[in-house]
C-alpha cells in the first residue's frame, strides 16, 4: 500500500511539473504578442499568389515581401504550413520599424497532382487580424 502512496505522489508531481513547464513556455509566446510590443505588417506583395501548372516532382519556391510598418521591431514567431508538403522558413531575427523582410516557403509537388491551395499562417507580434499567405498551384501528373 506504501509503495502505491509513493508512486501516485510522483505521478502527480511529473504532472504538476510537465503542466508548469507548458505554462512557461506560453507565457513566452505572449510576450511577443502583447499589444505593447505590437507592430504591424504592411505585404508588398499579394497575400494570395497562383502559381499556374508545374509537373509533379516540381519543387515551387514561393516568397511574400513585407515591410514592418509600425514602431516596434516586429518578431515573427513562427510560420505554419497548412500541410506537411510545405515547408517555411522566417526571419530569425527582429525586423525594425521600417525594414524589409520576406516569408519564404518551399511546395513539394510529388504525388500531389490537380489543383493544390495552401495556405502559411504566419503568428507574429503585429496588430489586426491573423495573417495568412495563400497561394495555389496545379499540379500535372508526371508522365
Amino acid at each position: 500500500m506504501r509503495s502505491l502512496l509513493t508512486y501516485c505522489s510522483l505521478s502527480a508531481l511529473i504532472g504538476v511539473l510537465l503542466v508548469t513547464g507548458c505554462k512557461n513556455n506560453d507565457a513566452k509566446g505572449a510576450v511577443a504578442n502583447s499589444t505593447t510590443d505590437s507592430t504591424t505588417i504592411q505585404w508588398l506583395d499579394s497575400t494570395s499568389k497562383d502559381f499556374g501548372t508545374i509537373r509533379e516532382g516540381q519543387k515551387l519556391e514561393v516568397a511574400f515581401r513585407f515591410k514592418n510598418s509600425g514602431d516596434k521591431p516586429l518578431v515573427i514567431d513562427r510560420v505554419q504550413p497548412s500541410c506537411g508538403c510545405t515547408v517555411a522558413e522566417q526571419s530569425k531575427e527582429p525586423i525594425a520599424p521600417g525594414g524589409e523582410g520576406q516569408i519564404r516557403a518551399t511546395f513539394n509537388s510529388e504525388g500531389r497532382t490537380g489543383v493544390n491551395h495552401k495556405t502559411l499562417y504566419v503568428f507574429a507580434n503585429a496588430k489586426g487580424p491573423q495573417n495568412a499567405l495563400q497561394f495555389v498551384v496545379q499540379v500535372e501528373k508526371k508522365q
